[in-house]
């Protein structure tokens, strides 16, 4: 039942051609490490540009060999749900439609052989004309149909109008429990609409997870210059907890949530500190980065070629498994995607879920998420707890499709932390 689940949900959130969204990932076990970075920004961020800027964004991954491999990329223009568009590439783009990824190096004396793939995006060759959403599809041997490795997502805004939005914890169910509940405002004044009711569809994101998005089409308030999403339970969110994090800069010494380290079996292994249940822990204020990563490893000349790759061990303590659902390891590092590859198993010898992952040195923000039978949308509540004091990180996107329009403009971003 489990497998079958996963595997619905796997094609829901899937990215191929037609009419399923696209979503960033990797296709192959083999490609690992798959990051997309603006380079204007010292600390992550999510992934976007800004229309006619000189803004760019860096595409990194990993192959897990030294063997020589053949990867090209093309850029597809996607809809606000992350659909292909009805444009051709010509509409959007200026310059060639393909690019070979050429930048590429070895790793330098690690116990896993892999190879560092990088290109940027806009380039020389490649420049992209619209604001909206957009897929990098990287491929191999000049076969995107049937030879994709991975798949990049990003957006780039025209901001025409002006966004805001305030979280509150007096949410329209309850005050100063387990929910925050947003308000948003939207400044059109400089940005007139014919129908502003229904030409525009604004997007929220919580810590850049996918099952818990929401999508609006109607304001509650449309006033002169100014639309408002207020009292909208749409737009309430569990609180959830700040995230568990593991750092793993040095091989010498424990990093934070580091329980050993140790190297067997010619691979580096990390045992996390147990993870415990904080569904009924009082809340306790942290600094984490909402689920992001970053890339470190000390002592090196060149992280992106010299940082090794190791085997991530998490276990949590249960004495019973959880029979209505499903435990899944969340955040950037699995691309916030629910496939087999995130699940937790239970071990009734160990009384615990397990789960083992392989990761480049680095930094790294997780929770365990349980999703329920029959649902595409999990939950913080079971392990991690849920509060409204938690500093979650909220971004908004607003799409305008006027009518006779052919896609949609992304004309308003803003993030709320």
């Amino acid at each position: 039942m489990r497998k079958a689940l996963l595997g619905l949900l796997f094609l829901l959130s899937c990215c191929c051609y037609g009419s399923v969204p696209e979503v960033t990932r990797s296709w192959r076990e083999s490609i690992r490490t798959l990051r997309v970075r603006n380079l204007s920004h010292v600390q992550p961020e999510r992934a976007i540009l800004t229309l006619g800027s000189d803004e760019a964004l860096e595409i990194s991954f990993d192959e897990m060999s030294h063997d020589g491999h053949n990867y090209s990329y093309t850029i597809e223009h996607c809809n606000a749900d992350w659909t292909r568009s009805d444009l051709f590439s010509g509409e959007y783009l200026q310059g060639f439609t393909t690019g070979d990824i050429t930048d590429y190096l070895t790793s330098l004396n690690t116990a896993i052989n892999y190879t560092h793939y990088r290109f940027t995006i806009p380039n020389d060759d490649m420049y992209l004309t619209k604001s909206g959403n957009y897929c990098v599809r990287i491929y191999e041997d000049n076969d995107p149909e049937n030879n994709t490795v991975a798949t990049v997502c990003f957006s780039i805004v025209d901001p025409r109008i002006d966004v805001s939005a305030t979280v509150y914890s007096q949410t329209d169910i309850e005050l100063n429990g387990r929910y925050q509940q947003l308000d948003i405002a939207l400044n059109t004044k400089s940005y007139p609409m014919r129908d502003p009711m229904s030409e525009l569809t604004v997007v929220v994101r919580q810590n850049g997870r996918f099952d818990n998005q929401v999508t609006l089409t109607r304001p509650t308030f449309a006033g002169p210059g100014m639309l408002r999403y207020e009292h909208n339970r749409s737009l309430i969110f569990e609180g959830g907890n700040e995230f568990r994090r593991f750092d793993i800069p040095s091989l010498h010494m424990l990093g934070t949530g580091v329980e050993d380290l140790d190297f067997y079996d010619g691979n580096y292994h990390a045992l996390l500190t147990p993870a415990l249940n904080r569904s009924r822990m009082p809340f306790a204020d942290d600094n984490d980065a909402n689920g992001q990563m970053i890339i470190n490893a000390e002592r090196v000349m060149d992280v992106d070629t010299e940082a090794e790759y190791v085997f991530v061990h998490i276990f949590m303590p249960c004495d019973v498994p959880y029979l209505d659902g499903t435990l899944l390891v969340c955040g950037d590092l699995h691309n916030n995607l629910f496939t087999d590859a995130t699940v937790m198993h239970y071990d009734h010898e160990l009384k615990g879920y397990t789960f083992t992952g392989l990761y480049k040195q680095g930094g790294y923000d997780y929770q365990i998420l349980l999703l329920p039978r029959g649902a595409t949308a999990a939950t913080t509540t079971r392990v991690e707890g849920s509060h409204w004091q938690t500093n979650n990180e909220y971004a908004i996107y607003v799409y305008h499709r006027a009518l006779g329009d052919r896609y949609d403009q992304l004309i308003g971003y803003q993030v709320i932390r």
